[in-house]
C-alpha cells in the first residue's frame, strides 16, 4: 500500500509516523523549525497538543475501508483488510469465565502490522478544511499558527473545532 501511496503522493506530508525514513524526532524538529521562524521575525505562534486517545480502539470499519478505497489501493488489498477487521468475534476473559462471543465493529489490533497502517489512513484527511499547520506522529497532533493578530487566534480555533468535529 505505501508504495502506491508514495507513488501518488497520496500521505499527507505533516503525518511523519510509521512511515520509513521518519521518527517522531522530524515532527519536533519540523515544528521547532516553523516557530524558530517567527521568533526570527518576532511573530508568536500558539499551538495545541491533541493525542488521539483510544486511536486504534476507536477506528471505524466502514469508514475506514471507503477512505481506503479512495487511496487508490488495490481492491484485492481492501478486500483483504475488509476481512481482517470485519466481523472479527471477540470474547473476554474475566476470573477464568469467557464471555459470549461479540463481532467488533470498530478497532484495529494492536500490535499487528496492518494496525499502522490503518492508522495512517484514518488520519490521512486531518488537514482537510484546515489552514493552520498540523504535524502528526501515529496518534499524536500538533496544530499550530502564527499569531500576529485577534484573527489569526480565531482562524486557529476554528481549525481546532473542525478537527473536533472530524470534517
Amino acid at each position: 500500500m505505501g508504495q502506491v501511496w508514495n507513488k501518488n503522493d497520496w500521505l499527507y506530508e505533516g503525518q511523519l509516523g510509521f512511515r520509513p525514513a521518519y521518527s517522531c524526532e522530524n515532527q519536533v524538529i519540523t515544528v521547532f523549525q516553523d516557530i524558530a521562524e517567527s521568533l526570527d521575525k518576532r511573530v508568536g505562534t500558539d499551538g495545541i497538543l491533541i493525542e488521539f486517545s483510544k486511536a486504534f480502539v476507536l477506528v471505524p470499519c466502514d469508514r475506514l475501508l471507503t477512505k481506503l478505497v479512495a487511496s487508490g489501493v488495490n481492491s484485492r488489498v481492501v478486500v483483504l483488510v475488509m476481512e481482517f477487521l470485519a466481523g472479527r468475534p471477540q470474547r473476554v476473559r474475566v476470573e477464568g469465565q469467557l464471555s459470549k462471543e461479540a463481532k467488533v465493529t470498530s478497532d484495529v489490533p494492536q500490535g499487528s502490522v496492518l494496525g499502522p497502517v490503518v492508522l495512517l489512513v484514518c488520519v490521512n484527511d486531518i488537514s482537510r478544511n484546515i489552514d493552520s499547520r498540523i504535524r502528526i506522529f501515529a496518534d499524536d497532533c500538533r496544530i499550530y499558527g502564527k499569531i500576529t493578530n485577534k484573527n489569526d487566534t480565531e482562524k486557529l480555533q476554528t481549525d481546532l473545532d473542525t478537527l473536533g468535529k472530524g470534517q
